[in-house]
């Protein structure tokens, strides 16, 4: 059964206590997409809004970091909350160091990647990762659709991961539905993201539940 992280980015943020009440109630990770309008076209939300969410929250947050520099601000976010905290693989000169650095601070590292990045780019940090974020889309917006592509990257991402015997596991974002959760899961995938499914459900906690059920 996979953890099902949603996307507080496809939160209603007038009602942001509901809605991590809600994740608290039925889901296992809160997934937190960290945009600075350089990396990706789109801007988030920075550290008052993780703080705010921390201070609700009981279970992991998981930042993912969709910004240039994140060296700069890994130790921030781990003070503010983060439990894990992904940056893209794009975005770092030395990831092995970054790696590194995040978990001294006593949180999971992870390494984010999009569709178009070459996979095998990633190969040489598994056993220097807790987890891998495989982006099912383009990094930056919420809404997007799954982009078919990731079938095949995800088999040939987990075979290296067990060809290498490391303890690395993989998060995919983008695009994730109750229509593909039990393929994705059963693919190898142990964390599913999911925004739109879910905050833009009728009833959000129901569709985490068919999520981690499926």
């Amino acid at each position: 059964m996979p953890k099902i992280a949603p996307s507080m980015l496809s939160a209603d943020f007038l009602h942001l206590e509901r809605d991590v009440e809600m994740v608290n109630g039925c889901a296992d990770l809160f997934h937190l997409d960290i945009m600075d309008g350089v990396f990706v076209p789109n801007i988030s939300y920075g550290f008052p809004v993780v703080e705010a969410i921390a201070a609700k929250a009981v279970l992991p947050l998981d930042a993912h970091l969709m910004i240039v520099n994140p060296e700069k601000y890994v130790e921030r976010f781990a003070k503010a909350g983060a439990s894990m905290i992904s940056f893209h693989a794009e975005t770092a000169e030395d990831p092995e160091s970054l790696l590194t650095q995040i978990r001294s601070y006593g949180v999971k590292a992870g390494l984010a990647f999009n569709p178009d990045w070459p996979l095998e780019k990633v190969f040489p940090y598994l056993n220097s990762c807790d987890f891998v974020l495989l982006m099912s889309v383009f990094a930056g917006f919420g809404g997007q659709k799954f982009i078919p592509e990731t079938w095949s990257r995800l088999a040939a991402l987990k075979s290296e991961i067990s060809r290498q015997g490391a303890d690395c596991l993989i998060e995919v974002d983008g695009g994730v539905s109750p229509d593909n959760a039990a393929r994705l899961s059963a693919s190898g995938a142990d964390i599913l993201v999911a925004g739109s499914a879910v905050f833009r459900s009728p009833d959000p906690a129901s569709t985490v539940f068919q999520l981690k059920n499926a």
